[in-house]
């Protein structure tokens, strides 16, 4: 009696350890995003397996090579190469590897952080260098904002100092366009100036 579709593709794979059911390469290459040539690709070079396949041949991946994965994907946008990413994979289990790797994964969010902070940064000097003038903002607004940059209260005063120091009626005109007090505008200026020189110092 001939199989039905079902039965000749009823899964050979290993049960995964979560209990849930191995997917297949084209459902594993969505769920991350990639290619499924990619995945055909990591296979071949021996980076990424397939646990188990179908009757019918279809390649079955478990949650745990989703997971092997995803270590894959993080190394890869942190830009390391292939031939480095399979000599990592190939100390699993290690603990001293998995403490550089943990350590390496956080120093690269860190640096994507980072980068998100400078764009902001270039956005806001590039909008105070247009010549429709400085945008709209009080001085609440602007401190929010050059926080949210990941200044804190040492890299504002640096900030100030600088910006009296090369261009001291710029600076003075940002203040009042803040909402800032004439009088007050003026202390800044001279608090700003006396940081100068300490710095320089």
């Amino acid at each position: 009696m001939p199989k039905s579709k079902n039965q000749k593709e009823r899964t050979v794979a290993p049960p995964s350890p979560e209990g849930e059911k191995p997917c297949t390469i084209s459902a594993l290459a969505r769920t991350v995003g990639l290619s499924r040539t990619t995945l055909l690709y990591y296979g071949r070079i021996g980076l990424l397996r397939p646990s188990g396949r179908t009757r019918a041949g279809y390649r079955l991946y478990t949650q745990t090579d989703r997971r092997r994965l995803e270590r894959i994907c993080g190394f890869r946008e942190a830009g390391l190469a292939l031939q480095d990413i399979r000599a990592i994979m190939a100390t699993e289990g290690k603990p001293s590897t998995l403490v550089l790797e943990r350590r390496f994964h956080e120093i690269s969010r860190e640096i994507l952080a980072l980068k998100a902070k400078q764009g902001l940064l270039s956005r806001m000097l590039a909008g105070m260098a247009s010549t429709e003038g400085l945008p709209a903002v009080d001085r609440k607004l602007w401190v929010e904002m050059l926080r949210a940059a990941g200044m804190d209260n040492k890299a504002m005063a640096l900030w100030h100092a600088e910006f009296e120091q090369r261009a001291p009626k710029a600076h003075h005109d940002f203040l009042l366009s803040l909402g800032i007090p004439e009088k007050e505008a003026l202390r800044i200026r001279e608090w700003s100036r006396k940081s100068s020189t300490i710095k320089t110092r």
